[in-house]
């Protein structure tokens, strides 16, 4: 066999293997892939790559939105997951925001905490995310 032969037969392979694992994969492990690649292609931050006090900018998509109240006054809760981790995203004084809604893909940017050993993100800056993209 010639060294060329093996190369081709090594990629082939290769193709063949990912082909495998995304059939064997469940759907939730393909999605989580995809959104990493989002995250990566957007030139965002992974969430699982973030440190407390950091300013990041990430991206992903809505699981929840919940209206919680902090200490007698509206919160908006959100959580976004991109594929690496999830992120508390928090709203205070906010009842609802336009477009705020599970399954909206979304940017957003500003400063990590940690609360209760989670990440999450106070009022931040925003960007909504096309529909026509999801």
């Amino acid at each position: 066999m010639t060294g060329a032969t093996r190369e081709q037969r090594g990629t082939g392979s290769g193709r063949f293997r990912r082909f495998l694992e995304r059939l064997s994969s469940s759907e939730e492990d393909l999605r989580s892939a995809e959104l990493r690649e989002e995250a990566e292609d957007t030139g965002c931050t992974r969430i699982a790559e973030c440190s407390d006090r950091d300013m990041v900018r990430v991206t992903g998509t809505l699981r929840t939105v919940t209206l919680r109240p902090r200490a007698g006054v509206p919160t908006l809760e959100a959580e976004l997951f991109d594929g690496s981790a999830p992120l508390d995203v928090v709203w205070l004084g906010r009842r609802s925001i336009a477009g705020i809604e599970p399954g909206r893909k979304l940017i957003v940017w500003g400063r990590i905490t940690t609360s209760h050993g989670r990440p999450v993100m106070f009022n931040p800056k925003y960007e909504l995310r096309p529909l026509g993209q999801e």
